[in-house]
């Protein structure tokens, strides 16, 4: 059994707790450790019980809080070289446990395997959890979902992933100058609805029974926008039993746990 527990999600910060038997595990750390460690032991998971931190990528709304969370708990922290080294400079004295992009290996009670995606930062990563017969994959931060993206995907049980943006909304927003619109737009940018929806679709499968939406814009997206694209999708492909949550969403306050 997996329980995954969503503390965060989009620009502002970024955060999954992942727990299996006595193993828990952050995915990411975007909020500062105060904010972090105050969810964390709303779910009985105090930080210094943490095996380990999963980093996607060394973007300040998934790595914020490492410093001060790693320096006063000593919490190692699992990524690659590249990104490793992008924050180096800031974070010197953290406890870096170095993998390949594509490599896999075990964490706790947990198999761990990572495959690299299309964004713009040094080394981007997701990942899949297994554990037992439950497996849970974190395919956030993607430009568009390449080859080995979707076979990492195939046959897991929960999904979280990211609904940046709606985009109609995101071309008539006027807070955005074009270049931006542009990098989020690009292949090494963020996932539009319809984006997260076709990579769904690629994947889905009767052992999907969960789908998470992550990293939605509030300026150019919404809850009922992505779960209504994602939910089209699953039922075009005859999964009617799929769960598609929106965590942070009316519907689905943060924290926002689920079991697989």
């Amino acid at each position: 059994m997996i329980r995954i527990s969503t503390l965060a999600s989009g620009s502002s910060g970024n955060a999954i707790l992942v727990r299996a038997g006595s193993t828990a595990l952050l995915i990411d750390a975007g909020l500062s450790a105060k904010a972090l460690g105050a969810l964390l032991k709303t779910l009985d998971t105090p930080p210094q019980s943490l095996d380990g931190i999963l980093l996607t990528h060394e973007h300040g709304d998934h790595s914020r809080g490492l410093k001060v969370l790693c320096t006063k708990y000593e919490i190692p922290v699992f990524t690659t070289a590249l990104t490793s080294r992008e924050l180096h400079r800031t974070l010197p004295s953290v406890d870096w446990r170095l993998f390949s992009s594509g490599s896999s290996f075990d964490l706790g009670n947990f198999r761990i395997s990572s495959f690299s995606v299309p964004h713009d930062a040094a080394d981007p990563v997701g990942f899949v959890l297994s554990h037992g017969t439950s497996s849970f994959a974190v395919a956030t931060d993607l430009g568009h979902p390449t080859k080995q993206v979707l076979n990492s995907l195939r046959g897991v049980n929960g999904l979280l992933v990211e609904c940046n943006h709606d985009e109609a909304l995101l071309q008539n927003d006027i807070k955005r100058p074009w270049s931006v619109k542009q990098r989020i737009l690009s292949r090494h940018g963020h996932l539009s609805n319809q984006s997260a929806a076709s990579l769904v679709a690629d994947i889905a499968s009767p052992a999907l029974s969960h789908v998470l939406l992550a990293h939605l814009s509030e300026d150019c997206n919404s809850p009922s926008l992505a779960t209504s694209a994602i939910r089209e999708t699953l039922t075009h492909a005859g999964l009617h039993d799929t769960h598609v949550m929106c965590p942070g969403s009316p519907e689905h306050p943060l924290p926002c746990t689920i079991t697989l």
